[in-house]
């Protein structure tokens, strides 16, 4: 299993960064310019990664200002796993990190890899943007 993240601290309120990651339709916010046909509601969100692969990915497990867990509700290229994991360093600032677990052959490691972690960084800066 290849492991891919990234973490930031956001100056919001754990429980606000919560709400906003734990409904999909936000999502939409944070995908880069290479993610098109775009469609979601508060579960679970289908898109296409140009140049890759279409996802279909479903809400799993939410834990409470803690965990939104995402799983492919379709045939995935590849088994993987998000997870956004949140911990609340104060009143005011909440340190938020995006995990990428994925199954990835040798192969796809050196395709996937670089494209999973620079999606990773991505939606990591621009939650903070978003939510500054």
């Amino acid at each position: 299993m290849t492991t891919i993240q990234n973490t930031t601290e956001i100056n919001r309120n754990v429980s606000e960064v919560f709400a906003f990651l734990t409904d999909l339709n936000n999502h939409e916010q944070l995908m880069p310019e290479n993610i098109y046909n775009w469609s979601s509601t508060s579960d679970e969100a289908r898109f296409t990664i140009q140049n890759m692969a279409k996802l279909a990915l479903r809400v799993e497990e939410r834990v409470e200002n803690q965990l939104i867990k995402l799983i492919p509700s379709e045939k995935a290229p590849f088994e993987v796993t998000l997870r956004w994991e949140l911990q609340a360093v104060s009143e005011i600032v909440t340190k938020a990190t995006f995990i990428i677990d994925a199954d990835l052959n040798m192969m796809m490691k050196m395709i996937a890899s670089g494209p999973l972690q620079k999606l990773i960084d991505f939606q990591v800066n621009k939650l903070k943007t978003v939510l500054g």
